[in-house]
């Protein structure tokens, strides 16, 4: 007899984690090693933010929460929404959950029946697809080129949906591309959706306040106020606060959704903790001045590694609107082979030797639903991203 379920054989572990892992047993043996593979920003949580989660540990707000969150906290998150999307949310229509991860888990596994179809554009984050999965659902992933930005097309959407469409996930700015849409972009998708009653909407906006140039990241229940009544709207303080430890996710949705969100989390984790609480209402309602701060560094990042990973021999270098990722096409190094003597069979040879012969750490594309290409994550310092590209650019250089 198995000692695990068979559920679990629908899902494979994070494959992001694994070369984050495999990457620090590396240094821990000794080697010099440049990790460009975790999702998280390298800046510190705000010192306020801190001051927050002391204040609350000395004043005893250690006890049990509502499993949706505080009122003050829900009431913060529903302000939020309106003061940056439009969106108008009661407090009774907002949940907080333990990380944004959360959230989608609780959305699936309370709506999805064995045989439900989730719209899930690639590249994607490596979760959305096993949540899915995990929860009977099955993952419909829809390819968008880079030709096309790495944004889905209206006429792609309309032609994945079947009766058998309960959802349709769509994040932006998009982990592992960068891909970010505006309000013109949403509009063709929106008119796709109002042509189809049945299906709920999941947005993932993490990464919202990470976008560069101008570019305002706009989302579906702003772009379309008919569909609010089915649209589950997310976000978080992990990206945006440099808050990832603190396990701080939320959503906006009808009553009847967020009622059900709730019921689900009474009987796993229950509320997410007081003390993360007291923080993330401190992250929303103090000053905001540091984003934009933070924002500035990046968009120096990302234009230093795109301009660096467009002139090494074989890759090509899309330029995102926000997050803080960079997504190559690796297509001309695939059937060569490395100094090292490695083959270069796919994205995934290319990702493990580039570690092993030059010390960097990224993630292959296929781990994202979408081979050919690798993603690198410029949150981290600049001296090490000059590095890296460097080191990138001389494994590139090598291949033959």
């Amino acid at each position: 007899m198995s000692l695990t379920a068979a559920r679990l054989d629908r899902i494979s572990p994070s494959q992001t984690i694994a070369i984050s892992t495999k990457a620090r047993q590396l240094k821990a043996a000794g080697r010099d090693i440049i990790s460009l593979s975790a999702g998280e920003p390298d800046f510190d949580t705000p010192q306020f933010v801190k001051d927050a989660a002391i204040r609350a540990i000395q004043a005893g707000e250690t006890k049990y929460t509502d499993v949706a969150g505080t009122p003050a906290l829900r009431r913060a998150v529903a302000d939020k929404f309106r003061r940056d999307s439009g969106l108008e949310y009661v407090p009774e229509e907002i949940i907080v959950s333990t990380g944004g991860k959360q959230v989608i888990y609780n959305a699936m596994t309370a709506t999805l029946n064995a045989g439900d179809e989730v719209v899930i554009p690639t590249p994607c984050w490596v979760s959305y697809p096993d949540i899915v999965a995990l929860a009977d659902g099955t993952p419909v992933l829809v390819p968008c080129s880079q030709n096309h930005g790495f944004k889905l097309r209206a006429e792609d959407l309309e032609a994945a949906i079947t009766p058998r469409t309960r959802w349709f996930v769509l994040n932006s700015p998009c982990n592992p591309t960068g891909a970010a849409y505006s309000a013109a972009d949403l509009r063709p998708l929106c008119d796709v959706l109002l042509r189809h009653p049945d299906i709920w909407v999941f947005t993932d906006d993490i990464y919202e306040k990470l976008a560069y140039d101008g570019f305002r990241p706009a989302t579906v229940a702003e772009v379309e106020p008919r569909l609010r009544e089915r649209t589950i709207t997310m976000n978080g303080c992990s990206k945006a606060y440099a808050m990832t430890g603190w396990r701080i996710g939320f959503a906006g949705a009808p009553v009847a959704m967020i009622r059900a969100m709730d019921k689900l989390q009474s009987q796993s984790t229950s509320n997410t903790s007081s003390i993360s609480q007291a923080a993330a209402l401190a992250a929303l309602t103090g000053p905001q001045d540091f984003i934009g701060e933070m924002v500035a560094v990046y968009r120096k990042r990302r234009d230093l590694v795109v301009e660096a990973l467009n002139r090494a021999p074989g890759l090509t270098c899309h330029k995102p609107e926000g997050a803080f990722y960079v997504f190559p096409s690796l297509h001309g190094c695939i059937g060569k082979t490395s100094a090292g003597g490695a083959a270069i069979a796919d994205d995934e040879d290319f990702v493990i030797a580039l570690l092993e012969e030059q010390g960097v750490a990224a993630v292959h594309g296929a781990a994202f639903a979408y081979p050919g290409h690798f993603r690198i994550s410029y949150a981290t310092d600049t001296a090490s991203l000059r590095e890296a590209c460097a080191r990138i650019r001389r494994f590139c250089e090598g291949l033959r």
